[in-house]
């Protein structure tokens, strides 16, 4: 049997490496389904936040964009670092990462603060945090790991 080595070796690992993560995928935000009580989606409710409503004067709130811009050039080498540490497990894998980039998506609906609230919304609300009212929003991010 010949012995491979040089790029051969490195192909073929590279190869069982992919077999053993497989395919998959992870899907983090709103998920359909997800409705306020009155029956408005939630990922409704966060478009009107990120982009604004400017026909009833709501300006955009880009939180999602603003945690994707910050935190995306982070994932490849955290994915890579999981996937050694769970020996190539990939649905580990993926619904690891759901979970950091979930984390990282309300930490940052968490930390905006700009444009500040209308005083009017202020006075209704009784306090100055944008996109924090009933934490329905906030607390419907969630991830879906699609094999």
């Amino acid at each position: 049997m010949p012995t491979l080595s040089g790029s051969d070796s490195v192909m073929k690992a590279l190869e069982a490496i992919a077999k053993k993560m497989g395919g998959g995928s992870v899907s983090v935000g709103f998920m359909e389904g997800a409705t306020y009580p009155d029956g408005t989606p939630v990922a409704a409710v966060a478009f009107w936040n990120e982009y604004g409503k400017p026909e009833q004067n709501q300006p955009p709130r880009p939180f999602f964009r603003n945690m994707i811009a910050a935190e995306s050039p982070t994932w490849a080498g955290k994915m890579a670092k999981l996937a050694k540490a769970t020996d190539y497990d990939g649905p580990r894998v993926l619904a690891m990462m759901g979970e950091d980039v979930k984390g990282a998506l309300q930490q940052s609906i968490n930390d905006l603060s700009t444009p500040v609230l209308a005083p009017s919304t202020i006075a209704a609300k009784g306090f100055g945090k944008p996109l924090i009212d009933t934490s329905h929003m906030i607390n419907s991010v969630d991830y879906e790991v699609k094999e």
